[in-house]
């Protein structure tokens, strides 16, 4: 009699599970955000959006908002309220489209945002992409561009992975395949042997197919370590599950997820680029074996090198760049202070590429030079030893630096921004040749006949005197490496946007977070060695234009 009544009982749970499960599923999660319906062709799409309630909504926010002192002038930054994630980063029809979790005043759910560039710089508003309902959020998800059409794939809260289509030339209607999830959740997540969470896209042999991102729990320790789950699918509405599709990940940390994937060829091998909440950007390098269909890693490394808030690089989103091999890639970046109206901002585009095997290269991209002007030049010069030299004609705070300097046997070579008259504000940028770790003792059997130890050299970004205000969040320095061949110089471009600076070495590394002066006059420049002499072998400094006021 007792076995009876526990089965009951059991019963009758699963019953009350799964009725507030498919209540929750019948729940009118549609959208208040007006929504229009626009024409396929580009000429009236235009002229639609010349009087588009939203349009002129986001015009008016932006001029608003305008004189903020921490809005940025040439970063992409939502044009009201808050920003998250980037999404779908795609090439259609000859124009980039920046897809992200926006939040509209009067529904504040998820809803993907929407903008489009000729040049991955100059970024212009359009109406909001995709309304939650039946999903509760969109949150983040993937692009695949095909002849014909766009295809988003992204995570639709409390439903599962959803798939949304889009084929006019400006991307801006878009319709839901099947009648809610085609990769559905369920109550707990222990009913699955995947987790439903960021998916992405691709196309093979005629099929689609997608990674969705996760977690995996060690047996043992119950641990979380990276995972991420393929399916297939012949016609984007019905998937099957194959299996685990990373293999020979022996680089990510215990306590790492694999939120927001993507999957690219770059060179002659495959990127997945994707975001940890422990610690935060990174990627994997490595092969696709088509007949297996696995990932197989063979090397790792990060965008961030701390943790992801406050002011550091948060997630991804990529697309491969056209008649190339590289891809491009783009990330938001978490605010360190409240700012009314608004939070985050997306970091400047990056081309990667692939050099050698396991080399990845990281360089500015898009059409930032045609932003510059009022160019200054600082003459070749030799830096004494223990001394800061100011640049009395060089100032701003939007601003892009480019220089080359030899740094011989100095200790430690150091160019600050964002700096106060009195030195009492600065951003530190700081070179550390051949300080870093050394890449492997060679232990081969009989030994070389010589042996010369590689050192990586470091590059810290530390903001910690860039403000003097309460309210403002210190991020500990961030420090990454990368190579230098003998007799090869340092050569850095460096952007300051209002409340970011990011600092691009030799192609090989960016460091990026956001910092916020307090001072009106913290807008200088110097530079400085320790230790011993170094040379100064070119130096640009160029005014910055602001993307949004350009027709003023």
């Amino acid at each position: 009699m007792k076995k009876i009544n526990i089965i009951i009982i059991l019963i009758f749970s699963t019953v009350i599970i799964n009725s507030a499960w498919s209540q929750d599923d019948v729940i009118d999660y549609t959208s208040k955000v007006p929504k229009f319906k626009f024409a396929n062709t580009l000429k009236q799409q235009l002229k639609q959006l010349e009087t588009n309630p939203l349009m002129l909504r986001f015009a008016e926010s932006r001029k608003k908002m305008k004189d903020d002192r921490y809005r940025p002038y040439y970063h992409f930054v939502s044009p009201e309220g808050n920003l998250n994630d980037p999404n779908g980063l795609s090439y259609w029809q000859g124009r980039w489209h920046l897809f992200y979790q926006a939040y509209p005043p009067e529904d504040t759910r998820q809803h993907w945002g929407h903008a489009v560039s000729d040049d991955l710089i100059h970024w212009s508003d359009l109406p909001y992409a995709i309304y939650p309902g039946p999903e509760y959020q969109c949150y983040s998800g993937a692009t695949l561009v095909e002849e014909d059409r766009v295809i988003a794939m992204y995570h639709g809260t409390r439903l599962g992975n959803m798939v949304a289509v889009s084929e006019d030339p400006l991307l801006l209607n878009w319709k839901k395949i099947g009648e809610g999830a085609v990769i559905p959740m369920t109550p707990n997540s222990k009913d699955l042997p995947y987790d439903v969470y960021d998916p992405n896209i691709w196309k093979k042999d005629g099929m689609y197919y997608s990674m969705s991102g996760g977690i995996t729990k060690d047996a043992n320790s119950g641990n979380q370590r990276v995972s991420s789950y393929l399916f297939k699918s012949k016609d984007l509405e019905n998937w099957d599950y194959m299996h685990k599709f990373i293999e020979n990940d022996y680089f990510t940390q215990v306590g790492d997820d694999g939120a927001c994937p993507y999957f690219w060829p770059i060179g002659d091998k495959y990127i997945l680029p994707f975001f940890s909440h422990i610690s935060g950007g990174q990627y994997f390098l490595g092969d696709y074996d088509m007949k297996r269909d696995k990932f197989v890693v063979t090397s790792h490394d990060k965008f961030n090198f701390g943790p992801t808030k406050p002011a550091g690089i948060h997630a991804p989103s990529a697309a491969p760049a056209p008649n190339s091999k590289d891809v491009i890639v783009i990330f938001n970046m978490n605010d360190a202070k409240p700012t009314e109206g608004w939070n985050q901002i997306m970091s400047l585009p990056r081309r990667l590429s692939l050099q050698g095997n396991d080399t990845l290269m990281q360089s500015p991209a898009g059409d930032l030079k045609s932003l510059r002007y009022n160019k200054k030049i600082v003459k070749a010069q030799t830096i004494p030893a223990n001394q800061e030299i100011v640049f009395r004609d060089i100032q701003g705070d939007a601003m892009e630096i480019e220089l080359e300097i030899d740094a011989m046997e100095a200790p430690m070579v150091e160019l600050n921004v964002l700096r106060s008259p009195n030195k009492k504000e600065f951003t530190r940028i700081a070179f550390y040749k051949d300080r870093g770790m050394w890449q492997g003792r060679n232990y081969d059997r009989p030994r070389p006949k010589s042996f010369s130890p590689k050192y990586n050299s470091l590059l810290t970004l530390d903001t910690s005197y860039s403000s003097l205000l309460p309210d403002v969040k210190s991020r500990a320095p961030e420090t990454g490496s990368f190579y230098l061949k003998p007799g090869e110089t340092l050569k850095l471009r460096v952007f300051i946007d209002r409340s970011v600076v990011e600092v691009f070495a030799n192609g090989k590394l960016c460091l990026a977070t956001r910092v916020y002066p307090g001072r009106e006059d913290s807008v200088g420049v110097s530079i400085g060695s320790m230790g011993r002499d170094v040379k100064l072998l070119s130096f640009e400094a160029y005014q910055m234009k602001n993307i949004y006021m350009q027709d003023e």
